[in-house]
């Protein structure tokens, strides 16, 4: 749901990028992230019991949507590491976005330990659920993860993401919103913050969000797809209508 010229992936990593990559992940283009794959890709098949190596691989396969194979090596890094909570939460993100979202449940509950709970686990585990359509218990588990790090702005942005799924745009919003504020919100935070603004019709504040980080193409391609989901869904539309009333 995030967006970027109206087709951006979610920019993570797991483990730590190797120095010789000359840009951060998060400020890469597509052909970028291509080179970069490419580059991990040839350092994780030289020594594939590599953890960080896999890892990292793993996450930029999935960055330029090759879930498939992203899926592949994160299997033979949880073989190679069967405790390791890093690869078991980075295993059950590739099972995910691979579609196997029990099996991937099932990754994140084994990785995650009740004496000492981790808030990215519990984080993960709402994505999971809230892809299963297990709302209530998605944002049981966002709230988890709060309990552990408060004010957290990824959790945050998971969770008013969570109320966008169900199309509770105000509740959304003032998640996101309060998400903005805390220290540490990254672009992927703000642009689903944009995302719900321009949901509610109000495009010009979404394109002023939006443009804070995108280029003005970005931005007014995001705002356009906007414009076109609220035309041609009646329901979005009508909240949209809902909205501007009350403004």
């Amino acid at each position: 749901m995030l967006l970027t010229s109206c087709s951006s992936t979610s920019r993570e990593t797991t483990g730590s990028i190797p120095a010789n990559l000359n840009k951060p992940v998060e400020a890469m283009t597509q052909p970028e992230l291509q080179a970069a794959s490419r580059k991990i890709g040839d350092a994780y098949a030289k020594s594939p019991s590599d953890r960080n190596a896999g890892l990292n691989y793993a996450a930029l396969l999935r960055m330029t949507g090759r879930n498939a194979q992203a899926l592949a090596v994160m299997q033979q890094v949880a073989i190679r590491n069967p405790t390791d909570r890093i690869v078991l939460a980075a295993y059950g993100k590739a099972q995910a976005a691979a579609g196997q979202f029990e099996q991937a449940l099932s990754t994140i509950n084994r990785a995650q330990t009740p004496d000492r709970p981790d808030w990215k686990l519990e984080s993960a585990k709402g994505a999971i659920l809230d892809q299963l359509g297990r709302t209530e218990e998605a944002r049981l588990a966002y709230r988890s993860a709060l309990d552990i790090h408060p004010n957290e702005p990824s959790v945050l942005s998971n969770l008013g993401m969570s109320y966008l799924l169900t199309r509770d745009l105000r509740t959304a919003e003032t998640y996101l919103r309060s998400a903005v504020a805390q220290p540490g919100a990254d672009s992927r935070v703000r642009q689903n913050f944009a995302l719900v603004v321009g949901l509610q019709g109000r495009f010009q504040e979404a394109e002023n969000i939006a443009r804070q980080e995108l280029t003005a193409e970005q931005a007014e391609a995001n705002v356009a797809y906007l414009k076109g989901m609220l035309s041609q869904d009646n329901s979005w539309k009508k909240l949209a209508n809902a909205d501007e009333g009350t403004n």
